[in-house]
């Protein structure tokens, strides 16, 4: 018996040859090593471009019928992601579900790791390696750290509060999330509350909301914005190799806009 990262007893197949995954971090993980497991994946799932796999919805509201339907060795999923109503009604059924937990970068180096080598059964990939090698002393934006809101959502307006992957991502770059205190890990938060908070900086990726030059700079006059992208700054797999040095250039590209 194997153990995810809930501690979760997980009876994972001596061979697994069909794996759903019900996030897209992770069915990029599992693709950039084997495409060949993948016998399903969410509506979501948009990496690797092109790949051709029954699609069971949404993280929030999988089709259960149809991934029951997919005989899956084992299903992958995540605490933050998915619900656990849904991940019970699986196991329920006989399938094999493994859960990762995973709120800091050394969070997800061990746990994708953990994900493919067990509960995949599969070889330790090289890009694995590239992504611990990136996150192993990236240069940061800033020196000193910046002070940053990290707004994810508009209409209601929600930020990254505490306990976050993102919020880590972050960290190492040189910006501290001025919300990082906040009780809950993505609050919603009055426009005013934010700009209360004086920030250095305000963070807008471009997932789950599209924030672009014309939709979110405008509300926070007078601080420097960058545009960032969401999938390197909030996924954890092969992502992973290039989001150091790309966010870097974005997060300083908003510094550049400040100054000018």
């Amino acid at each position: 018996m194997e153990y995810d990262d809930l501690g979760l007893p997980v009876p994972v197949p001596d061979t697994v040859r069909r794996v759903v995954s019900l996030v897209p971090s992770l069915t990029e993980a599992v693709a950039a090593t084997d495409e060949s497991l993948l016998a399903g994946a969410t509506n979501w799932c948009t990496h690797p471009p092109g790949l051709d796999v029954p699609r069971v919805r949404g993280t929030k509201n999988p089709d259960l019928e149809l991934i029951r339907s997919l005989r899956p060795d084992i299903v992958l999923a995540n605490f933050e992601e998915n619900r656990e109503p849904d991940l019970a009604a699986l196991r329920e059924s006989g399938i094999p579900v493994w859960t990762t937990v995973i709120r800091t970068v050394d969070e997800a180096l061990r746990s994708l790791d953990r994900m493919l080598t067990v509960a995949c059964r599969l070889p330790r990939p090289a890009w694995l390696d590239r992504a611990a090698e990136a996150w192993r002393a990236p240069a940061p934006a800033f020196a000193p750290a910046r002070r940053a809101a990290i707004v994810v959502w508009r209409r209601p307006w929600m930020v990254v509060g505490r306990d976050t992957f993102t919020g880590d991502v972050l960290a190492r770059l040189g910006v501290t999330n001025v919300f990082s205190g906040h009780p809950e890990r993505y609050p919603k938060m009055p426009l005013d509350r934010i700009r209360e908070t004086e920030p250095d900086l305000v963070v807008l990726p471009d997932e789950p909301y599209r924030f672009t030059e014309d939709d979110g700079p405008e509300c926070f006059p007078g601080i420097p914005a960058a545009l960032v992208s969401g999938r390197h700054l909030s996924w954890y797999g092969p992502s992973l190799i290039e989001a150091p040095g790309l966010l870097t250039g974005q997060l300083r590209d908003a510094k550049a806009r400040s100054a000018g």
